[in-house]
């Protein structure tokens, strides 16, 4: 009877973990599955810049892959990864607030704020990053609400 339960509870485990990982790979900002253009999420914490990660140093997490540009940023990553992974799938943090809508970014303009990564658009002229300090505190309430409502 053991067994018998244990079978039938990973067999309906199974599907809602692949529905998850599905489900943020749909919205997160990836190519090939691999978040922040192969940037190391952990390094903008520790290093304080973009650092390109290493696909010999890769991980996932609910679907979506990381590179990491040293070992022990893989670790630091895999004890917490909601603490290093960019906020709103990874889209520009700006027009997610301003618009609700999934821009695309430049990994090397970002920004660290009450310990999370925002990630912004920047080219033609136009550093979204600007924009988002200028009312960051407004810009960050209504990007949280439109992201929340966009993975439920």
């Amino acid at each position: 009877m053991k067994n018998l339960l244990f079978i039938l509870t990973i067999l309906f485990t199974i599907p809602c973990f692949a529905q998850k990982e599905s489900k943020r790979l749909t919205h997160f900002n990836v190519e090939k599955n691999v978040a922040i253009q192969g940037y190391d999420p952990v390094a903008y914490f520790k290093q304080g810049k973009a650092v390109k990660g290493k696909k010999e140093i890769t991980t996932s997490h609910e679907g979506v892959v990381y590179y990491f540009s040293m070992p022990v940023n893989k670790e630091y990553f895999l004890k917490n990864p909601s603490k290093f992974e960019p906020q709103y799938g990874g889209w520009c943090a700006f027009a997610m607030g301003d618009s609700n809508e999934k821009v695309s970014v430049n990994p090397e303009t970002f920004k660290i704020s009450n310990g999370k990564l925002y990630l912004f658009y920047n080219a033609f002229f136009n550093n979204t990053l600007k924009s988002w300090n200028k009312n960051e505190s407004g810009l960050m309430l209504k990007a949280d609400v439109n992201w929340n409502k966009i993975v439920k």
